[in-house]
């Protein structure tokens, strides 16, 4: 049996491989490299106002690790920072430098609660 699709079927048939094809390349976008993203955070000098492991300091810059915001919201407003922190655009902050630097800072560990600290416990 031979099927006849119509041009709307095979639209929509397009645009969803289009939109999962999108789809696999934002999650490997998201994915990141911790190791790159380490080296990055270096390089474009987040870690001057964030702390090197993304501690924050009360007056230079707010706290981004462990356990970042989402890197859709974090993209967003580093891009378009009206704030201390100046706009870091694509040109010069690419996506795949940018996602390589939220992997670094998910892959922080939360510090150790002060209680397992023998030192600290007595």
């Amino acid at each position: 049996m031979h099927l006849v699709r119509s041009p709307l079927v095979r639209s929509v048939g397009l645009a969803a491989l289009a939109a999962s094809l999108a789809l696999g390349s934002s999650a490997a976008l998201a994915a990141g490299d911790a190791d790159k993203g380490k080296q990055n955070f270096l390089k474009y000098g987040c870690w001057q106002c964030h702390g090197t492991v993304g501690q924050g300091s009360p007056v230079s810059g707010p706290k981004l690790a462990p356990d970042p915001i989402p890197l859709e919201a974090m993209s967003s407003f580093i891009r378009s920072s009206r704030r201390a922190m100046p706009p870091y655009r694509v040109e010069v902050l690419p996506e795949t430098d940018l996602a390589d630097i939220h992997a670094y800072l998910s892959s922080i560990p939360k510090a150790a609660d002060y209680k397992t600290i023998p030192l600290l416990a007595e």
